[in-house]
Protein backbone atom coordinates (compact mmCIF):
# COMPACT_ATOMS: atom_id res chain seq x y z
CA UNK A 1 0.00 0.00 0.00
CA UNK A 2 1.24 3.10 -0.85
CA UNK A 3 2.00 6.16 2.03
CA UNK A 4 0.96 8.83 -1.18
CA UNK A 5 -2.31 10.00 -2.07
CA UNK A 6 -3.61 9.48 -5.30
CA UNK A 7 -3.44 13.38 -5.92
CA UNK A 8 -1.25 14.15 -3.91
CA UNK A 9 2.70 16.05 -5.69
CA UNK A 10 5.70 14.26 -5.72
CA UNK A 11 8.51 15.79 -5.48
CA UNK A 12 9.83 16.08 -9.15
CA UNK A 13 6.48 18.00 -9.37
CA UNK A 14 6.98 21.74 -9.77
CA UNK A 15 6.19 23.36 -6.58
CA UNK A 16 7.37 25.95 -4.73
CA UNK A 17 8.81 24.91 -1.10
CA UNK A 18 10.68 26.00 1.73
CA UNK A 19 14.57 25.25 1.57
CA UNK A 20 16.51 25.06 4.43
CA UNK A 21 19.68 26.34 3.87
CA UNK A 22 22.55 26.90 7.14
CA UNK A 23 23.50 30.76 7.24
CA UNK A 24 25.09 32.44 10.14
CA UNK A 25 22.88 34.62 11.72
CA UNK A 26 24.66 37.89 11.94
CA UNK A 27 24.99 37.31 7.77
CA UNK A 28 20.84 36.78 7.96
CA UNK A 29 20.41 39.80 9.94
CA UNK A 30 22.68 41.91 7.96
CA UNK A 31 21.49 40.55 4.15
CA UNK A 32 17.87 41.78 5.71
CA UNK A 33 19.48 45.14 5.91
CA UNK A 34 21.25 45.15 2.43
CA UNK A 35 17.94 43.05 0.96
CA UNK A 36 15.32 46.65 3.14
CA UNK A 37 17.99 49.02 1.49
CA UNK A 38 17.47 47.38 -2.20
CA UNK A 39 13.45 47.83 -1.25
CA UNK A 40 13.11 43.67 -1.81
CA UNK A 41 13.03 41.28 0.48
CA UNK A 42 15.79 38.24 1.26
CA UNK A 43 13.23 35.89 -0.93
CA UNK A 44 12.73 37.62 -3.61
CA UNK A 45 16.29 38.98 -4.04
CA UNK A 46 17.90 35.11 -3.63
CA UNK A 47 15.12 33.84 -6.36
CA UNK A 48 16.51 36.24 -8.75
CA UNK A 49 20.07 35.70 -7.88
CA UNK A 50 19.22 31.87 -8.96
CA UNK A 51 17.50 33.04 -11.77
CA UNK A 52 20.52 35.09 -13.12
CA UNK A 53 23.13 32.46 -12.34
CA UNK A 54 20.96 29.74 -14.54
CA UNK A 55 20.59 32.41 -17.08
CA UNK A 56 24.13 32.89 -17.38
CA UNK A 57 25.78 29.67 -16.61
CA UNK A 58 23.29 26.83 -17.19
CA UNK A 59 22.99 24.65 -19.98
CA UNK A 60 20.18 23.60 -22.06
CA UNK A 61 18.38 21.15 -19.46
CA UNK A 62 19.10 24.06 -16.81
CA UNK A 63 17.36 26.85 -18.70
CA UNK A 64 14.68 24.47 -19.73
CA UNK A 65 14.20 23.79 -16.71
CA UNK A 66 14.19 27.06 -15.24
CA UNK A 67 11.73 28.63 -17.94
CA UNK A 68 8.95 25.86 -16.57
CA UNK A 69 9.27 26.98 -13.29
CA UNK A 70 9.04 30.46 -14.13
CA UNK A 71 5.78 29.62 -15.65
CA UNK A 72 4.52 27.63 -12.88
CA UNK A 73 5.01 30.48 -10.33
CA UNK A 74 3.42 32.77 -12.85
CA UNK A 75 0.31 30.40 -13.66
CA UNK A 76 0.02 29.99 -9.64
CA UNK A 77 0.38 33.73 -8.68
CA UNK A 78 -2.21 34.57 -11.46
CA UNK A 79 -4.96 32.57 -9.23
CA UNK A 80 -3.69 33.99 -5.31
CA UNK A 81 -5.92 36.67 -4.14
CA UNK A 82 -5.48 39.24 -7.01
CA UNK A 83 -7.56 42.13 -5.34
CA UNK A 84 -5.37 41.71 -1.99
CA UNK A 85 -2.83 44.50 -1.81
CA UNK A 86 1.00 42.89 -0.93
CA UNK A 87 1.50 42.58 2.97
CA UNK A 88 3.11 45.69 4.35
CA UNK A 89 6.24 44.74 6.12
CA UNK A 90 6.89 44.82 10.19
Amino acid sequence: MSDTKPDAKTDDQDTTKPRQVRIAEGHWKAYKRVCDELGTTRAEHLNAYIRAVIAEQGDAEAQRLAVAADAEVAERRSRMHTGRPRKADG
